[in-house]
């Protein structure tokens, strides 16, 4: 088990990169001067910093070797290149095939391996990975082990490319942190942003429809899921295994033999007793522990869960940490209650969710409706520029499961929110059709759900969960569910007092 530590370290040199690129298969050769020391690594030719090396990375719309002469103007001491750049100012440069598929590995040394002096623990799965990882650091922390985290709530991408991420870990280090939790997107395995680092623990929380623009099919989204779970990354993973994605994860695991093998820990409803679920707690007995925890909804029981069985194979005090679970809170956008004077006044419940998926939808409304005391009102839309396939599923979902469903705009990037809603109404079936009202424009979508919300019944305002902003595609405006609920709200109580005699 590993550990934050301060022992210093020499410093790294060019050949050292290209050393451990060799170590790990990749074929390698330097130009100039391998003894050439380096202060880090980035791929963003803006951020180059003097004395770092800077990946060239091909992209879409760009290539870095296009801004590998500027980046050396700028104090770049060292590249990563594809081929050699000869009419660039003489610096080392270690040239590879692949750049990106060289860039983690030659991150992890460039910033002085920092996942190898923190206990690292990475969580993937469709639905889940963030309040997951919120919880294990809560457990952490009540056990006295600082921790630091990487996710979707902590920057402009669930998992940063790998010259960011290993700065990220250098720094969770330098300020004293014992452990870190990442999560680990379809994404980030892809790209290659994680290779190179090393984990203590990986988990695996369930598999769902979701990110098809980029892998083509569910085969191939769930091939990139499985990349974590080999013992290159990991000794040690955590599977879900009521789902059946997970079922067929762990018995490929378990099939494995010899320096391939890993050792699973497979978790389910079934290791739980006297399951209780509100709007803001639930609470269940694990291992002859009584657990609570202060996070509404049925869905999170496996969050906690998860989070639970991640930290239990580590070097912790359990009965210390489980105190986080009951302090914990809510997660921004994460089954997140908006409760306002006007929801207690009228006996309502707001859940803002960041469910963009079939799953996380279905998930969220069916927790929703086994609380609900009356109605479930829905309020849910679809990005545009993103994959179209699961738009008829959602709407499916959301006219099957709620009592009123409002189709909205989610963040249209530019496409015409009416067409993505056409598509999300496509789904549903003739005898839903009458619950399912389409409103473009997202407030007042949100407006209406509030203003027909009955005592008892529970709004869901899905698929943005704690963004910001709201991307029109020719602007990018401010937009967040929960301001807009309480200021609807707030500006109702303000009409009414007009009203008032």
């Amino acid at each position: 088990m590993r550990g934050a530590v301060s022992e210093a370290t020499r410093p790294v040199t060019v050949e050292d990169i290209a050393e451990r690129l060799r170590a790990n298969g990749i074929a390698t050769r330097v130009v100039g001067d391998g003894s050439t020391e380096v202060a880090g690594i980035t791929h963003d030719s803006r951020a180059v910093v003097a004395g770092q090396v800077f990946a060239c990375l091909r992209g879409e719309a760009f290539d870095g070797h296009e801004f590998a002469a500027m980046t050396v103007g700028d104090g770049a001491v060292a590249l990563l290149v594809d081929h050699e750049l000869r009419h660039v100012d003489p610096v080392a440069q270690i040239v590879v095939d692949d750049t990106r598929v060289a860039v983690g590995p030659a991150s992890a040394v460039a910033w002085g391996a920092p996942a190898d002096r923190l206990v690292t623990i990475g969580i993937t799965g469709t639905n889940g990975k963030t309040t997951t990882a919120q919880l294990v650091q809560a457990l952490l922390e009540a056990a006295g082990r600082p921790t630091g985290i990487i996710g979707t709530l902590h920057g402009p991408r669930t998992t940063p490319e790998a010259p960011d991420l290993h700065a990220t870990l250098a720094r969770f280090v330098d300020d004293g942190k014992w452990a870190v939790v990442m999560e680990v997107s379809s994404h980030a395995l892809a790209l290659h942003r994680i290779d190179g680092t090393v984990f203590d623990v990986v988990a695996f929380t369930n598999f769902g429809h979701d990110h098809l623009d980029l892998h083509g099919s569910p085969e191939a989204y769930f091939r990139a899921k499985s990349a974590l779970f080999t013992a290159t990354f990991a000794p040690v993973a955590v599977i879900d295994v009521d789902d059946a994605h997970g079922t067929l994860l762990a018995d490929t695991l378990a099939d494995r033999t010899g320096e391939d093998r890993m050792r699973v820990v497979t978790i389910g409803a079934g290791d739980l007793t006297n399951v209780q679920v509100g709007m803001a707690a639930h609470r269940y007995r694990w291992r002859d522990r009584d657990v609570s925890v202060a996070l509404g909804g049925g869905f999170n029981v496996l969050n906690s869960h998860m989070a639970l069985s991640i930290v239990d194979e580590l070097d912790v005090d359990l009965d210390a940490a489980m105190v986080g679970l009951e302090q914990f809170g809510s997660v921004p956008g994460r089954f997140e209650l908006v409760e306002t004077p006007e929801t207690l006044r009228r006996g309502f419940s707001v859940v803002v969710d960041y469910a963009h998926t079939p799953d996380g939808l279905e998930r969220v409304l069916t927790d929703a409706s086994e609380i609900a005391g009356g109605r479930t009102i829905a309020v849910f839309g679809c990005a545009g520029r993103r994959d179209r396939e699961k738009r008829p599923l959602m709407g499916a979902i959301a006219a099957r499961l709620a009592d009123v469903a409002i189709a909205t705009s989610d963040n249209p990037r530019g496409e015409n929110p009416g067409a993505i809603i056409e598509d999300v109404l496509s789904g549903v079936e003739d005898q839903y059709r009458a619950r399912v009202q389409p409103i473009a424009d997202r407030r007042r979508a949100i407006r209406h759900a509030l203003s027909i919300a009955e005592s008892g019944d529970v709004v869901v305002i899905a698929g943005k969960g704690h963004e910001t902003t709201q991307d029109l595609g020719s602007e990018v405006i401010e937009f967040d569910d929960r301001r807009v609920v309480s200021d609807e709200l707030n500006d109702r109580v303000h009409d009414d007092l007009k009203e008032t005699p």
